[in-house]
């Protein structure tokens, strides 16, 4: 249909209206706060997902069940994949929400879809859930940001003329749950995993939106919209240090030399204290001139600079950094005729770092090769340290992260002869080479190093994990054969232990019915029928075999015998048992059974009766001239020792039988040993071995080790644990974040001398 170029039809101006056409325009510091908001977004998601692999990691580690475990692996794979795909989404949900403020409804009134009794169906349970969790989730924002996002709200609903509520805010905790989990829609996992993603969505998204409130009510208050609402300060974003901005000695700043935020400050602020009380007795308490001049910032980067471009290439314990940054000082005050010293807040970032890498490069979880290359890694610290206070108390800064991965991927390491061919050792001497080369006074090296490394190990922790699985698969499948052999072992000296038998039945029942027991264990387990039927087979042989007296045997025998041996000859061919070895059984048996039979076929005697006339005989038989020959006696064999299956290529080893009371230390050291902890043995004087506990195998009680590339090194008993760890041969290394137990050392010891 044509039409005048001035007349354009209502619906095509609906559909052809966008966030910036003339209708659907917002205003200007809506679009502002739109655009702050998904930066935030943007930055907190991605925190969510660089964490996520490392919760579903340690949920596969807690799984009681090989199924349980796959489904944690599945959804790590499948939320890598899809990570891309949900962040587009989501925020495009949201950029969405925020446009719809300004978009009108043109047409008639919505309709009520029309309700049938037969579309009425109960909400299914995992929809339940998911709804119970959401609601709950909201709840929990609305308790603690309610103030601040009803203020939000009413300034919204200043700007434009569609009536908003919180509900219905683009910001409110329900809008942003509901666009994540419809951009979570394509994800194939189950709702147990579901439910943990959006637990981590709650930890790293909503935790912040005190913040989007607080940042998006300060910026409607400076654009003039209801400032007589009293929102609450703005709490400040994780502070980045700037490479152009220095922090001023009497208040660290962050970037753009702004104040530190009020944690990182509190931190810092309380750390100075404990390093206060500490000067003069852990601390020398340094005496300066009274015309000494501090020296600036930049000159103790420049400084530091110099140090890092000439540390030694094996600076140890014995490199000294303060005395040689102490030498520096000395000829720069030499040339300028005045005293150089640090200043005093400087001085405390120094003493700081210093006691950290005390710790660390005392701390026995570390190898000694790794703690080399670490302890290199102390001016590049200390520089970061300087530039950001919330090293200290930002358990996220990039710096401190790349600390806490290295020593992470270090703690299964194991001493080398040549360790430069070791592709982790060559990784983290790559990453200290680069801070040592490349790290002047911009920290955003430390994010492209950490982000490198964290791949790197990564894939060689995708890697191990598979082998560890199949290791684990392979231990529990033989923990389920060695049950078996178990439950075989018992039912054939049930059967078999303190009887006298032909000796060709009890090689039949000991070397090729067994292993048809055993399959069948294995295959359909012990409470089965056909676990019962190859028992009664069993039964049924042993009987028929067996010297029998009374008269109603013979009838048994014969109709036993048939059904006996077809069970036989299809048990053994199920199992695949040698063809040859089973026709020799079966001849052997075969003349068992002729031989019951003619026990039954000899003549009765004649009895007399009392009118002096012979009685027909009680059995009825074939002429005695048409019997075989008696065969020879079969050999038998008495069972007098118990019957052990041993699986093939597998030797009976067993650890050495010692008990230990049930109170005794070491049990309760054993028992509190988790899946994933990591130990050190001492196998010998000169050599350690690394290992992390991969399962505890319940149905036989085993514990197993792996090396960090998942390969089996260790196999132990509770008892033959305990046993180690009495005699001081197993260490338990501990896994908590190395930078993290560093501060938590120095801060207690700092505590402990402000106390004495």
């Amino acid at each position: 249909m044509q039409t005048d170029a001035k007349v354009v039809p209502l619906t095509k101006a609906a559909a052809q209206q966008t966030p910036t056409s003339a209708v659907g325009r917002l205003p200007v510091a809506l679009i502002q706060v739109r655009d702050k908001a998904a930066l935030q977004l943007k930055q907190t998601l991605q925190g969510l997902f660089d964490n996520a692999d490392d919760t579903l990691f340690e949920m596969a580690d807690r799984a009681t069940t090989n199924a349980e475990q796959n489904a944690f692996f599945e959804a790590m794979r499948d939320l890598r994949l899809k990570r891309k795909s949900i962040e587009r989404t989501f925020l495009q949900k949201v950029l969405e929400s925020f446009s719809a403020l300004s978009q009108y409804e043109i047409g008639s009134a919505p309709k009520l879809d029309a309700v049938s009794f037969d579309s009425l169906s109960l909400v299914q349970n995992d929809e339940l859930e998911e709804t119970v969790a959401l609601d709950a989730m909201v709840a929990k924002v609305m308790n603690r940001d309610g103030i601040a996002l009803g203020h939000l709200t009413a300034r919204l609903n200043t700007l434009v003329s569609k009536k908003i509520e919180d509900r219905s805010n683009p910001l409110g905790p329900r809008q942003l749950c509901e666009s994540f989990l419809d951009a979570c829609r394509s994800l194939g996992v189950e709702i147990k995993v579901k439910l943990i993603i959006l637990k981590l969505f709650e930890k790293y998204v909503l935790s912040e939106l005190d913040q989007f409130y607080a940042v998006a009510n300060q910026l409607l208050v400076a654009a003039g919209v209801l400032p007589e609402l009293r929102s609450a300060p703005v709490r400040q974003p994780q502070v980045r240090a700037s490479s152009t901005a220095r922090p001023s000695e009497a208040q660290p700043a962050a970037e753009g030399g702004q104040p530190l935020e009020g944690g990182a400050q509190e931190v810092f602020g309380a750390l100075q204290d404990l390093l206060s009380q500490a000067r003069g007795t852990v601390l020398p308490r340094r005496e300066h001139p009274s015309d000494a001049v501090p020296v600036s910032s930049v000159d103790l980067m420049r400084l530091l600079s110099h140090l890092q471009q000439r540390l030694p290439q094996q600076a140890g314990d014995d490199y000294d950094l303060r005395v040689n940054l102490d030498q520096l000082l000395s000829r720069a005050s030499a040339r300028s005729g005045r005293t150089r010293v640090v200043g005093q807040v400087d001085d405390d970032v120094i003493n700081l770092v210093a006691m950290l890498f005390e710790f660390i490069l005392d701390d026995r979880t570390l190898p000694d090769s790794l703690k080399a290359l670490i302890g290199r890694m102390q001016i590049p610290m200390l520089k970061i340290a300087l530039l950001d206070r919330t090293f200290f108390s930002r358990g996220s800064h990039p710096a401190r992260r790349l600390l806490n991965e290295i020593a992470s991927a270090a703690l299964g390491w194991v001493e080398q002869d040549d360790v430069q061919r070791d592709s982790l050792y060559h990784r983290i001497d790559q990453v200290v080479q680069r801070l040592l080369n490349d790290f002047v006074d911009d920290p955003a090296i430390f994010s492209e190093l950490l982000a490198e490394f964290v791949a790197y190990t990564g894939d060689e922790r995708r890697r191990s994990e598979l082998l560890e699985q199949r290791t684990r698969d392979a231990e529990e499948g033989r923990a389920k054969a060695e049950l078996a052999r178990k439950q075989v072992e018992d039912a054939l000296n049930q059967r078999l232990l303190g009887r006298t038998l032909p000796e060709v039945v009890v090689r039949l029942l000991q070397e090729a019915w067994s292993k048809v027991l055993l399959l069948v264990c294995l295959k359909h387990g012990a409470e089965s029928e056909e676990w019962r039927a190859a028992l009664q087979t069993m039964d049924d042989l042993v009987w028929s075999v067996e010297p029998h007296e009374a008269p109603e045997a013979r009838a048994r025998l014969l109709e036993l015998v048939p059904g006996l041996l077809k069970s036989l000859r299809d048990g053994l061919a199920s199992a695949a048992f040698d063809p040859f070895a089973t026709s020799e059984f079966f001849s052997q048996l075969e003349a068992l059974h002729v031989q019951a039979f003619q026990r039954f076929r000899k003549p009765e005697p004649v009895e007399v009766a009392d009118d002096g006339l012979e009685s027909p005989p009680l059995l009825l038989d074939l002429p005695t001239e048409s019997a075989p020959e008696e065969e020879a006696a079969p050999v038998m064999v008495a069972v007098v020792e118990e019957i052990v299956l041993i699986a093939p290529g597998e030797a009976q080893a067993q650890e050495p039988e010692i008990s230990l009371a049930d109170d005794e230390e070491a049990l309760g050291f054993v028992d509190h040993l988790r899946v994933g902890s990591w130990v050190e043995f001492q196998e010998d004087e000169e050599h350690k071995l690394r290992c992390k506990l991969a399962a505890l195998i319940k149905p036989t009680g085993k514990y197993i080790f792996v090396n960090r590339t998942g390969m089996k090194v260790l196999e132990k008993t509770r008892m033959g644990l305990a046993v180690e760890f009495r005699r001081s041969a197993i260490r338990l290394l501990d896994d908590a974040l190395l930078f993290d137990r560093a501060l938590e050392s120095v801060i207690g010891n700092l505590r402990r001398l402000k106390g004495a």
